[in-house]
């Protein structure tokens, strides 16, 4: 009973956490495309200030997670740094949204776990196992026949996207000396993130954006509908973030890295029939054995880990809006 119990739990946990991903990326490509709001600052500093909001209700009011304290000088030396590769993070995720399909960003993002490995071995000369090299292989010739074959590239989008997972890597290796002693959870991590970064950002999107917006706002037919649906994918922004502290405490972390994998197939089908933009055969190969080799490489990963002293990579966040623990969870499950 305990058993069929846990398994609904674990299945409940994935469908949701797709839900959450698949919409917010879906109605982000509908703001730049549909919407004709192109301004992917503006929209990541609304995503930045419903997830702070959120993370103070569940915290503070709701007491869904208690607050993990950290040192006032600690929150500008280590958080800061931080926030400020995240805050990168999310912005390329959502400018390569706005140049690129997201069947083309989704399987650049994929291209995560090589970044990570080849960002410890070259900058902090970390050494892995062969099988760790071996596993990358699938993943970067799917990304290069994606690229070569992907019928609306633009090299904008493309470098965007590609820069986003050198700061998904870079924000994830930091955090191992960063945040050293510190066991963050999903909510804590954009407790403190989310409002760093709402400073960051703020200024470079009014300068660069603010009349952009002003004269959208202006022109725009639908101004009230629209200014809904941002807000609105704000707000699923934060339970995007929600949904993960779920599913890492109800599944393994094999069933975390196939669930990934098989969420970024459903986001690029599902994108697929909503803007219907021209996918090649090719390009389909090519995204398969991308996917296909990140669940490869998640599962060479997961049995390296079972063997003491094998060097190991950190697990990455797998989308644009993604906020995994900085700090892996699962030893502080119970």
């Amino acid at each position: 009973m305990d058993s069929s119990v846990g398994v609904g739990r674990s299945v409940l946990a994935i469908l949701q956490w797709w839900g959450f991903n698949v919409t917010v990326i879906i109605m982000n490509k509908w703001i730049f495309q549909k919407l004709d709001f192109k301004f992917p600052l503006s929209v990541s500093c609304v995503h930045f200030i419903c997830s702070a909001i959120g993370a103070y209700v569940a915290i503070k009011l709701l007491k869904v997670k208690p607050l993990i304290e950290v040192d006032p000088e600690d929150r500008w030396r280590r958080i800061f740094p931080m926030s400020f590769v995240f805050c990168i993070n999310i912005v390329l995720g959502n400018v390569s949204l706005r140049y690129i399909p997201v069947s083309f960003m989704q399987t650049i993002k994929s291209f995560t776990p090589a970044t990570t490995v080849m960002l410890q071995w070259l900058v902090w000369r970390k050494h892995f196992d062969w099988r760790i090299w071996g596993s990358l292989v699938p993943i970067v010739g799917g990304i290069l026949l994606t690229s070569i074959t992907e019928l609306s590239f633009d090299i904008f989008g493309f470098c965007a996207a590609l820069f986003g997972c050198l700061a998904t890597s870079t924000k994830t290796i930091l955090a191992e000396s960063l945040l050293h002693g510190y066991k963050f959870d999903s909510i804590n991590t954009v407790y403190y993130m989310a409002p760093f970064a709402t400073m960051i950002l703020a200024v470079p999107a009014l300068v660069l954006e603010g009349s952009g917006v002003v004269n959208w706002l202006q022109t725009h037919e639908a101004v009230l509908s629209s200014m809904i649906i941002i807000f609105c994918s704000g707000v699923l922004a934060f339970c995007l973030n929600f949904s993960i502290f779920y599913v890492i405490h109800s599944t393994t972390a094999v069933t975390f890295n196939v669930a990934g994998n098989l969420k970024v197939a459903v986001a690029v089908l599902i994108s697929w029939l909503i803007f219907r933009n021209p996918i090649s055969i090719m390009n389909s190969i090519g995204c398969t054995i991308t996917l296909g080799g990140c669940t490869f490489y998640g599962i060479v990963r997961q049995k390296l880990a079972q063997q003491p002293g094998t060097p190991q990579t950190p697990r990455t966040p797998r989308s644009l809006v993604e906020l995994l623990p900085l700090v892996n969870e699962k030893e502080d499950k119970a």
